[in-house]
């Protein structure tokens, strides 16, 4: 019932005020008290699913967009995350919102599916599901072809509603996050709620292998080659991809170009509800 009621609302557009937008292989966690951040969102998941994790007493809220990397990993990370925040002892309880996939021809969301509902039955603590939209309960099928219904979602920290949503945009520092993921990064948390900062790196890694070939080719062959599941990608898919093989041309030995001083980039928001970076010597 809630999978069907999701899935009849239109995405909403959510622009960057107030939000913080959590790409792949990322999380971030804040609670209601939080004066920056009120939207926590991520989109384009076709086999990905996107967590929402959330205790109703402190409403310290989560959200992580994974991939079926490392699951069980990752969801002791998320829901240690969520209990730092909340005094367990106190009322309330955890509650789990599981959104994305389809039914692809790999079965890789399904795979993800289990892992997931796996990885939190394994919990010591109690966990609620109360969204369940994932795999055959996302998908519409189109002339035979299976696409996710719905690819991205938010949550309100403040009013815990959640809602299928599109974001214009994905920043700061996407280009950099991309290739973090490109790279094989494991899952990171990229938010301190406590001084509202969003930490990105020090990321590292080697020089992207063959990153000359994959620029060379057409967009059909980045898709068969760097999607999980080609057919249901958004438009933009192929220039994000090629967007970030440049980057990581661009940028072989992060430690050199990037963070020479071995020091995260930190970005706070400003009068506006705008990310601006933050200079490091001032923290």
């Amino acid at each position: 019932e809630k999978a069907k009621l999701l899935r009849s609302q239109p995405a909403q557009i959510v622009e960057p005020k107030g939000l913080l937008y959590v790409q792949q292989r990322e999380f971030a966690v804040t609670t209601p008290k939080d004066g920056s951040v009120s939207i926590l969102g991520s989109d384009d998941a076709t086999t990905c699913h996107i967590v929402v994790l959330r205790h109703t007493g402190s409403g310290a809220t989560c959200l992580t967009h994974c991939d079926g990397s490392d699951t069980e990993a990752e969801v002791s990370l998320i829901m240690s995350s969520v209990k730092s925040f909340s005094n367990t002892a106190g009322y309330g309880r955890l509650e789990v919102h599981l959104v994305g996939g389809f039914n692809d021809d790999r079965q890789l969301s399904q795979k993800l599916t289990n892992q997931l509902l796996r990885a939190f039955d394994l919990q010591p603590d109690d966990v609620h599901l109360v969204t369940f939209c994932v795999t055959e309960l996302n998908d519409r099928e189109e002339k035979d072809t299976h696409f996710p219904i719905i690819y991205g979602i938010a949550v309100n920290v403040k009013t815990a509603e959640i809602f299928p949503a599109t974001f214009p945009e994905k920043g700061p520092d996407e280009d950099l996050r991309s290739a973090h993921v490109l790279t094989g990064a494991t899952l990171t948390n990229i938010y301190d709620a406590k001084l509202e900062q969003l930490h990105i790196g020090p990321y590292f890694w080697r020089p992207f292998p063959h990153v000359d070939f994959w620029l060379e080719q057409d967009d059909k062959q980045i898709l068969q080659n760097l999607s999980t599941s080609p057919l249901a990608e958004p438009p933009h898919f192929v220039s994000h991809i090629r967007s970030t093989l440049t980057f990581l041309k661009e940028h072989p030995f992060p430690s050199r170009s990037l963070f020479p001083d071995r020091k995260p980039r930190i970005y706070k928001k400003n009068e506006e509800g705008l990310w601006e970076q933050v200079c490091s010597d001032k923290i």
